[in-house]
């Protein structure tokens, strides 16, 4: 009976400490079933909501192009576009093959397609074929049974109503590639398009305006089930350019008389950017649904590389159009005035090396302006000597050249102002005096683009205040730059001298540019030209009687003319380079006469009335 009593204990203590153990375990687990349903119910009641609720961007309207009066530059036009959803194809050279009795589908777009299947979920859209015409869309809609997965959506497309006249400027714009890739979620959308070039590039985030979303309600898979909640996009700004786009036009075809041309014109005192050609154009429209794979290799593949915007990436010896830098420095360190005179006999002899002058015979003596009117390069090889490569320099870079301008378009090139420290850093040895003397007549290692010529213009022509060029007006209204002028330091008197010289360059018969001249009354134009080497014809050659025009196109000369007008208050100033054009008076002073001929005929919009206030 004890036995049993003792037993009956043990079991007993053993029996309440599981009890308790049990009743232990189901207290906790009742606290933190308590814990989780009321102290952190907001949280998974959050969480909850993420994992029911998506979200999906809405692309903005890109914001429209204008030239300076409204005229637009770049649209945006209907698009239909065919996506297909991964997760409801179970055969794709099934759907392919149906597809393409509708569509034009190139087994390299359709490996692009596979790929985009491959980076993304199976439940994301993926752009299939864009720009459907009215036809096609209606084929695809009717047959959209044999089309599993597949379904036709309105969007925008750009185009460029003037196309190769304006491509350099306004750019065009393209896929995101990787690289340009961001942690902005709106640059995975399928079909999204940034700016890749120009204007475009340049302003994209402004013209891309802002995304908008939408709430949806999804499965645990992610598709969408309803729309809970909407926000709508902003269309991106408007911008207006300072682009006359009737006088960009007119000058691009003037340019098209030569196999490869640019040309600037701008306002002397603005710096706003009346036309900026490269010729020959392009059309971006190419560019839109992607360019084919024979089109960009005859882009590539052309001599006169038509996808390079010369105005501001093109890089010439600026030729005679320097000497007007040359002469001023002579002003300014006093080695010359408008009484000083040198006897030039057609060569200049430096020790044991000659300089030859573009007029053999020579032009007997000469002052300031006579050389300027006539070219005459042994007057500037003269003063050079005296004046050292640095004063050059410095007088070059105060006109803007071998500098970027800040223009607002990407590709802009800096040019060359070279000097002592340049050309050690660059060689390894000193600067020589010979090479000061052929910069003095903008020849050697000197280089300037169109841009540049069409400043230094300006800022001679305006009193000597540091006018920069650019292209944006305004955007949404708004000025997109406020200029900023500072005077450079010449005096007025050599300006004023300079100006006498280019003035004498078309306006009297002994000048380079004569037969070039502005016959209107009111609208003459000054000007200086400019030839700058490109091959040098050898002894021998010259011997056989070979001239530049002889020569392959590639290897004749460049051909320049910097012009303002009117002459008796200059507003407008313009600089035209030909390409491998030969001479600067006979091939590039025509094409400026043409442009700043029809530069003042135009009513810009109240800009050709001389404002006192816009005149610094």
């Amino acid at each position: 009976m004890s036995n049993d009593t003792d037993r009956f204990k043990v079991f007993s203590r053993r029996a309440m400490v599981l009890g308790a153990a049990k009743l232990a375990v189901f207290g906790g687990l009742a606290a933190r079933l308590g814990y989780l349903q009321i102290a952190e119910q907001k949280r998974f009641q959050t969480l909850s909501d993420k994992n029911r609720i998506g979200h999906r961007l809405l692309a903005a309207s890109r914001g429209q192009i204008t030239d300076r009066f409204g005229v637009p530059l770049a649209v945006n036009n209907q698009n239909f576009r065919a996506f297909l959803i991964p997760e409801q194809v179970e055969d794709y050279d099934l759907l392919f093959k149906n597809l393409r009795q509708f569509v034009v589908l190139t087994d390299f777009e359709i490996e692009e397609i596979k790929i985009d299947i491959k980076r993304q979920s199976r439940f994301t859209p993926v752009l299939v074929k864009e720009g459907l015409n009215w036809e096609q869309t209606a084929q695809i809609e009717f047959h959209l049974p044999e089309l599993p997965g597949v379904f036709v959506e309105e969007g925008e497309v750009r185009n460029y109503p003037i196309s190769d006249s304006t491509a350099h400027i306004v750019g065009y714009v393209g896929r995101v590639n990787e690289n340009e890739m961001t942690d902005d979620p709106i640059m995975s959308m399928p079909g999204f398009r940034i700016g890749k070039t120009g204007i475009e590039k340049e302003y994209d985030l402004a013209l891309r305006g802002h995304a908008g979303s939408i709430r949806t309600e999804v499965n645990a898979v992610g598709r969408e089930i309803r729309e809970l909640e909407r926000e709508d996009s902003k269309d991106g700004a408007r911008v207006m350019l300072t682009i006359d786009a009737e006088l960009q036009n007119y000058c691009q075809t003037v340019l098209a008389k030569e196999k490869s041309a640019s040309a600037v014109v701008m306002d002397a005192y603005t710096g706003e950017v009346y036309a900026l050609c490269s010729s020959p154009g392009f059309d971006p429209n190419l560019f839109t649904y992607g360019i084919s794979t024979e089109q960009w290799e005859e882009l590539l593949n052309h001599p006169a590389l038509p996808l390079n915007n010369k105005a501001i990436a093109g890089s010439y010896p600026p030729g005679s159009t320097f000497k007007m830098i040359t002469a001023l420095a002579g002003l300014k360190d006093g080695i010359i005035d408008a009484n000083t005179t040198h006897y030039c006999s057609g060569v200049h002899t430096v020790g044991r090396d000659k300089f030859h002058c573009h007029k053999l015979s020579g032009h007997g003596n000469t002052n300031l302006i006579g050389a300027l009117q006539q070219s005459c390069d042994v007057y500037f090889y003269k003063i050079s000597e005296q004046l050292g490569i640095e004063k050059i320099a410095d007088m070059a870079r105060r006109f803007g050249l071998g500098e970027k301008l800040g223009i607002d378009i990407p590709g802009e090139r800096s040019g060359l102002v070279p000097d002592h420290d340049w050309k050690r850093g660059r060689y390894g040895s000193k600067w020589q005096l010979g090479e000061t003397i052929v910069a003095s007549i903008g020849q050697g290692y000197l280089l300037a683009t169109p841009l540049q010529l069409a400043t230094m213009t300006a800022r001679l022509v305006n009193g000597g205040k540091t006018i920069s060029p650019y292209l944006a007006k305004s955007i949404d209204g708004k000025p997109a730059r406020q200029q900023k002028m500072v005077d450079i330091g010449i005096p007025k008197n050599h300006l004023d001298l300079v100006i006498r010289g280019m003035n004498a360059v078309t306006m009297s018969k002994k000048g380079t540019a004569w037969d070039a001249r502005i016959k209107e009354s009111g609208f003459e134009m000054g000007g200086k030209s400019g030839t700058s080497q490109v091959k040098r014809i050898t002894r021998a050659q010259r011997a056989a009687g070979v001239k530049n025009e002889d020569l392959p196109w590639k290897d004749r000369h460049h051909a320049l003319f910097v012009a303002h007008a009117p002459i008796n208050d200059p507003r407008y100033v313009c600089a035209v380079v030909v390409e491998h054009g030969v001479g600067g008076s006979s091939v590039a002073a025509p094409l400026a006469h043409d442009i700043m001929l029809e530069v003042q005929r135009r009513d810009l919009a109240g800009i050709t009335k001389k404002d006192e206030d816009t005149k610094i």
